[in-house]
This record gives structure tokens, sequence and C-alpha cells, in this order.
């Protein structure tokens, strides 16, 4: 790979990766079954090369900024790289936002330049507030023969004949702004710096490392910070492929597994448990003799791998696993949000590791991961390279605030001086998540939740959802949560506290007296102040973040509108 230490921008570092691995390919589209677009880096360089001396051509200034709302494909990449290279800020912005909260992104970022799909485009167009959009050359990609572009430009002929200048960057300077989850009320622009990126990269590469002949399969949105920097920058400074699904139908996601015999891929938590779900699905289909046997292999491998993870053996013991998967895959990287230890555990036995860590927008990507050194399914790794990690204001059982320090945090926030004040103190970021380093490896962060979402019982007893939620894994509903009764339906009283378990059926799936039995036998296990006193049936699904987070505040606020008290089953 490049040595990282030897760049100032993040634009350079890519530019002498496309003349480093000219030939090796580094970008391939493919559209459910059809492959749309393979691209060496050579092949990237020609193609970004008229669009970067286009957009020079229409001044665009070092430090002028680009927004990019478009689903995973070449030419969000080909952008990007574009921006960087002529000295400009990224704006990456989430594609599945409605056109309102796009055009107040855009607003707030003062973004001159935007680059975007056309279905997008025609949406942000029959907006209420389309005449307030502040962009002012927009290039739209994907448009069809004749379409009303209403004075945009198509990005296939944004281009412009010469040579373009490369706009060197310092590592003081903004690269990306980006707004970290969940856009309702003030928004929230992390102002992240080309050392953010260079070091976070560098950090992670040091642990988990590409190469020319991998290939990363791309499922999260690129405007992600997950896929942003494994699925873009990682990859490219070492010469490694990226593979982009413009589908993310499961069949056409595992038939992408196999056909390009991918070596990572990042996913959240939720697509990670329907993956478990569906091999579980086919091992209770087996003849019993094969499930048998199935299980003693899985046996064998879990005392091979126990310090450490050895694939070439289990791709041997459990040969048909691997080939669902490929053959080479050699870790899934999830993130996000929090996974449960034994879904971790069910891939581990499996021969696939799966790389648990934990990050925030704010701190670019990654704050801690698991290096697999030994495996852990309990916590979220341990700091990476270049990162402190303190716990402020411990309790009892050594549960805090997590703190980071790092050249990987953001600066700022963009134009709210008072929220950055509130959230970087002393060169700390203070997360607003809790967790404490593990009493027995000490080096491991645990996770126990967001202080935001801490319940305070009368009893003085702090309770963390996401940790009574854990209880619940399984349950045979689509989706779940857990609230204080009294954060849902507001009351002027302290005690009388209780937690409701709110569950989201399939569609068309009526509520069993078994699931309710189940509900029950697990609430029993909890200790007595964790236990939820009933459920609440929600007709909706979750509203949920990029990274497949469920956004509790809206969601408490439309149960809270939409349900009462008495909605409640008490258990």
């Amino acid at each position: 790979m490049l040595d990282l230490r030897q760049y100032a921008s993040v634009g350079a570092a890519l530019k002498d990766a496309l003349d480093r691995w000219p030939n090796e390919t580094c970008l391939i589209e493919a559209d459910r079954d059809r492959e749309k677009v393979r691209l060496t880096y050579s092949d990237f360089k020609e193609m970004a090369r008229p669009l970067c001396r286009a957009l020079q051509d229409a001044d665009f200034k070092p430090g002028d900024r680009a927004a990019i709302i478009m689903s995973n494909q070449s030419k969000w990449l080909i952008s990007a790289y574009s921006t960087f290279f002529c000295g400009g800020v990224l704006v990456p912005l989430d594609y599945k936002l409605s056109a309102t909260e796009h055009l107040q992104l855009l607003a707030h970022s003062k973004a001159r330049f935007l680059v975007v799909e056309y279905y997008l485009w025609r949406a942000i167009t029959q907006a209420p507030d389309f005449a307030k959009l502040t962009a002012q050359i927009v290039l739209v990609t994907e448009a069809p023969p004749g379409a009303d572009l209403r004075g945009a430009y198509r990005w296939e002929e944004f281009k412009r004949k010469g040579e373009p200048q490369f706009v060197a960057r310092q590592r003081e300077d903004t690269a990306c702004i980006v707004y970290s989850s969940g856009t309702g009320g003030r928004p929230n622009g992390c102002v992240l710096t080309h050392d953010s990126y260079l070091e976070q990269c560098a950090a992670l590469t040091a642990w988990y490392p590409f190469w020319p002949g991998v290939r990363y399969l791309s499922i999260l949105p690129t405007n992600h910070a997950i896929d942003f920097m494994v699925g873009f920058i990682g990859p490219f400074v070492c010469g490694a492929c990226v593979v982009h699904l413009r589908t993310l139908r499961p069949e056409f996601v595992r038939d992408a597994f196999v056909r390009y015999r991918i070596t990572y891929v990042s996913l959240v938590p939720m697509v990670l448990k329907n993956l478990e779900r569906g091999l579980r699905a086919k091992f209770d289909e087996l003849k019993p003799g094969k499930r048998w046997m199935l299980e003693r292999l899985i046996g064998l491998n879990k005392v091979l791998t126990r310090g450490r993870p050895r694939v070439a053996i289990s791709r041997r013991l459990l040969p048909d696993v691997h080939k669902a998967f490929g053959g080479e895959l050699r870790a899934l990287i999830v993130g996000g949000a929090f996974t449960d230890p034994s879904t971790l555990r069910f891939f581990y036995d499996l021969g696939i590791p799966v790389t648990c860590g934990y990050g925030l927008t704010e701190a670019c990507t990654a704050v801690t991961l698991n290096d697999l050194k030994p495996f852990r399914a309990d916590t979220v790794g341990k700091p990476l390279p270049g990162s402190e990690v303190r716990i402020l204001n411990p309790d009892g059982d050594g549960i805090g605030e997590v703190a980071v320090r790092s050249r990987a945090v953001m600066s700022h926030y963009l134009d709210d001086p008072e929220l950055t004040a509130q959230t970087i103190v002393e060169g700390w970021l203070l997360t607003g998540d809790l967790g404490r380093f593990d009493p027995n490896g000490r080096e491991h962060l645990q996770l126990f939740g967001r202080k935001k979402n801490m319940i305070v019982t009368a009893g003085g007893k702090n309770i963390y959802p996401e940790d009574i939620e854990s209880a619940f894994d399984g349950l045979p509903v689509k989706e779940y949560c857990v609230f204080a009764a009294n954060y849902l339906w507001p009351q002027k009283m302290l005690g009388d506290e209780m937690l409701v378990l709110v569950l989201r059926l399939e569609q068309n799936q009526q509520f069993e007296d078994k699931t309710c039995e189940d509900i029950v036998t697990r609430n029993r296990r909890l200790a007595d102040f964790k236990r939820v006193g009933g459920y609440l049936l929600w007709e909706k699904d979750f509203p949920r973040t990029a990274s497949l987070k469920i956004k509790r505040g809206e969601l408490a606020v439309d149960i809270g509108a939409g349900t009462s008290r008495e909605s409640i089953v008490e258990i």
C-alpha cells in the first residue's frame, strides 16, 4: 500500500494510487446478475480527467464544497475523486433522505456544486422549497433523453478536453463535511480534515490490510462513514478492488459473494442477523446424518480456532459454508449499532471471523476494533493505533461516558461553536456512549448503550435499553425496541416507572400465545429492575438511520402521538 505518512491530502494519495496500479481492477459495478462497469485504475483516471478539467473551467476553487447524493456506483467515486483532485471539500449526503432534508443540508453545507442521481433530482425539483436551492452547478447522472433538468447539466456530458491541474491541500484543510445520523432538528455537520482521513486509514489498514487482488463488497451506502473509508479510500490506496451492487436483494448479494470471490464486506448488525437466520434455516433442512456431521465439524473447528482464526483450516473443515461466501472471505466487518454476541460467535464457529468495531461520524470512522487476537464476542475491540479512549465519571461497575482523543476526530461542527464546545472538551470527544474497559481484558471496550437513552429507576438503578433488548434477541417478530413508558407518554412525576417492549410484526403476521410466553420467559431471566412491564404492538416500520440504527427519538414521538398508555398489554 501507499505510505500515507508521505501525503498531505486524500486527493494526493488517491492520485498516486491511480498511477501506482494502472492495470489492476479498482471498481466493478453490477446490477442484479449483469455486470455494467469494470474499471482498472487507469480507466478510472481517464474517466475522471475530463470531469476534473470541466470543474476547473467552471471556476471550482480550492475549498469549494461539492455535495453528492447518489446510490453506490462508479460515478459516485469518480465524482468524489474529482472533487479532491481539484482541492474541493466533499459533502456526502444520504440518498435515502427526503427532498426537503436534502435541500436543508445543501443550504447548511453551502455546497456550490451538486452531483445527484436523476430520480433524486426530480424529487428535489418537485419539493416546495426547491426555489431555495443554493447549489450553483448541478450535475445529474443517468437522466433519460429529453428530460427537463431544470437548469442542471448531464453528468455524462459535463467534460472538457485538456489536462487538469492537481490542486494541493494541507493536512489541516477540510476534506469532508459529513452529517451524523438523524437530521431532524438542527443539522450536525462534522468537519473532518485530510489528516483525519489519512490517520484513520493508516490505523485501519495496519490491522486489516488490503492489497491488489482483494475484493471488497460495498453494501452500505458510500456516504456512510464506514463504507466511505473501507469501501473507497482504504481499498484504493492499497490497489484493491471495490464491487458495487445496484441492488441489495438477498439473492443477488449472495451471488456477488460467489461470482466476485469477495474478501471483505462491511455490514450492519441487522444484515448480519439476516444472514445468520438464512444459514440456520439451511442447516435445519439437512437430513439427520448430515446435520450430525456438520455439528461435529463445527465443534472441531471451534477447538482448532479457540485462540485465533485459522481460515485455511476452517475452509477445509466446512467447505460448503465457505463456498457459499465465495471461498475467499477473510472477515465480515460489522458496526453501526449493537451486535448480539451470539451472532458473532455463530459466524466465528463456522470459520468466518466477524470484526466488530465501534465508531461514530465525529471520529471519522472507527475508534475501536476487534483485532481477533483473540476473538472476543462480548466487546467492541481495542482502541485503534493512535486512538486514546477514556471512561469519564465511572460508576461502581466502571461504567461511564466514553471519551476519545485522536487525530481522526473532527475539528468541529459546521457553524455550531456552542455544540462543538459541548462535544469536544480539552481535546476529548465526548461520545454520549456509555462503556467500560472489560475488567478481564483491560484493553477491550464494552458498551452499555447511549447516555441519552439511559433510564434511571426510582430506586436509583441505571437501565440501558440496548442491554435489555439483547435478552429478547431471536423473538419471531420483524423488529422490537425497549422504552420507558414515561418517555413515550411524559408525566410530571417520578417513580412508578414501567419499561415497555414495542413490537413490530411481519406483514400479515398474527401475534401468537407462544410468542407472549416466550417474552414472559425471557423477561423472568432479567434482574427485577430490568424487566419490562408489558408489550405494545406497533403497526409501522421503525424509522432508521442510514446505518439502520433505530431513530429512538422519532419512534418515541410517533408512538406517543399514535397510542396511549392503555395500549400496553401488561405481563
